[in-house]
């Protein structure tokens, strides 16, 4: 099966969900061309995690970086004077690796769009599910809570995509939510991450 061509930008720590903004800051001359592109065609490019900093791997870029990624949509760019941008991007639709292109300055990559699996049957309990998640996320940062109840979605997948970015999880962990094969596996996973003092009896 052919991919479709994406521009990667690998970031460390860094797992972009579906609806989250995230605010970039581009300095380096192959994501400025990056971003060139970007702009000049309209295209979305790929968020990918690096799961092995440069100091402690011998391995080259495109070999250091998750085989699992999401499609990142230009909203705003700022160009500085000295040729920086700031940048804001929304996450989109999840993608798998198929093969890496290194003939570009900055990594680009064959991917397959993996959309979630749809399971109308689990609608209900995708909202309790995203109900309690949101509960224990209010639990866990109280002082937060009126703003993030006023900030939070009401769809169950943009819930999950919320507590993903603001709950105190690993990279790895977000990452394992992100290949959750359904939208309710996702939220389950979550849940599972929360420590326990978090956890509330529903």
């Amino acid at each position: 099966m052919t991919g479709m061509p994406v521009p990667l930008f690998p970031l460390p720590n860094v797992v972009l969900f579906p609806g989250q903004v995230l605010p970039l800051y581009v300095f380096e001359r192959r994501y400025r061309e990056l971003l060139a592109r970007v702009q000049a065609s309209g295209e979305p490019f790929g968020i990918v995690r690096i799961v092995q900093p440069r100091d402690t791997s011998p391995l080259p870029l495109h070999d250091r970086v998750a085989g699992v990624g999401t499609l990142a949509h230009l909203l705003r760019a700022e160009t500085h004077e000295d040729g920086t941008s700031s940048i804001q991007v929304a996450g989109g639709e999840r993608f798998r690796v198929q093969a890496f292109d290194l003939t570009h300055a900055y990594l680009s990559a064959d991917v397959t769009l993996w959309p979630l699996h749809p399971a109308p049957l689990d609608r209900p309990a995708e909202e309790a599910a995203a109900r309690r998640l949101l509960s224990d996320l209010l639990r866990l940062r109280p002082a937060d809570a009126p703003a993030l109840r006023e900030a939070a979605p009401q769809d169950p997948l943009l819930i999950a995509s919320f507590a993903a970015a603001l709950l105190p999880l690993d990279a790895g962990q977000r990452e394992q939510a992100l290949e959750a094969p359904t939208v309710l596996e996702r939220l389950e996973t979550l849940l599972g991450f929360l420590p326990g003092e978090a956890r509330v009896l529903h």
